[in-house]
């Protein structure tokens, strides 16, 4: 028998869109998200439903985004956007905290890691390096 998949022990879909909204709510009404948040349109439908379809197939489950979209690219998706070690601290401040609904402190832990390093991934600007805090901490 293999052990579960993060896919399997969020709940499946249900979980992660729990996780998605939650992150997106957080997103929206935090004002340490702000500079974060304007970088996203308006309306968040697109933005949660792909952040939702990506993290099903990240965390093990069923490869939607690639269906739907092809590969991910991550870096090459994010390119346009300055993200630097502000963005990433933002992203994962908002992303630190939806993650802190889940019951399972475990799962919390390596989904936190795992998501930190592919926020500090996305950076493109400035010399990336994080000074302070580990993110998705508060400062």
């Amino acid at each position: 028998m293999t052990d579960p998949t993060p896919f399997e022990r969020i709940g499946g879909e249900p979980g992660v869109r729990a996780l998605v909204d939650r992150f997106y709510d957080l997103m929206d009404s935090e004002p340490e998200a702000a500079p974060i948040r304007a970088m996203h349109p308006k309306d968040l439908r697109m933005s949660r439903e792909k952040l939702f379809l990506f993290l099903v197939g990240w965390m093990g489950g069923p490869p939607l985004y690639v269906n739907r979209f092809g590969h991910p690219r991550l870096r090459a998706r994010h390119l346009p956007f300055p993200i630097g070690d502000d963005e990433a601290r933002q992203w994962m401040f908002c992303m630190s905290r939806a993650l802190d609904d889940l019951e399972d402190p475990a799962l919390r832990n390596f989904l936190a890691s795992a998501l930190e390093r592919t926020a500090l991934h996305m950076r493109n600007q400035g010399g990336m390096q994080i000074v302070g805090p580990p993110l998705g901490r508060d400062r």
